[in-house]
């Protein structure tokens, strides 16, 4: 059977290496400043957490991949990771 409950999905949307991030770099400058040490890199990423009511896991998930297909991400810059969320 089924489930046909509540089901939501993260996503999770990063730049592909090679990409600039100058958010990341003005952040891990002002850390190094501050004195955090041992940092080797920093990054960011966007998450997207998307519920969706009446469906399956599965069907979520297509939801979810039409989304990031057509708004949340470039696939040019972007990678991107879609998990479930317990519950």
């Amino acid at each position: 059977m089924v489930s046909r409950a509540s089901v939501t999905v993260e996503v999770r949307v990063e730049l592909r290496p090679g990409i600039l991030d100058p958010e990341a770099e003005s952040v891990e400058k002002s850390l190094r400043l501050l004195g955090v040490d041992g940092l080797t890199r920093v990054g960011t990423a966007r998450v997207y957490r998307l519920s969706f009511d009446k469906l399956s896991r599965e069907e979520a998930r297509e939801r979810a991949a039409r989304a990031v297909d057509r708004l949340l991400a470039n696939p040019v810059v972007h990678r991107v990771s879609v998990t479930d969320v317990p519950g």
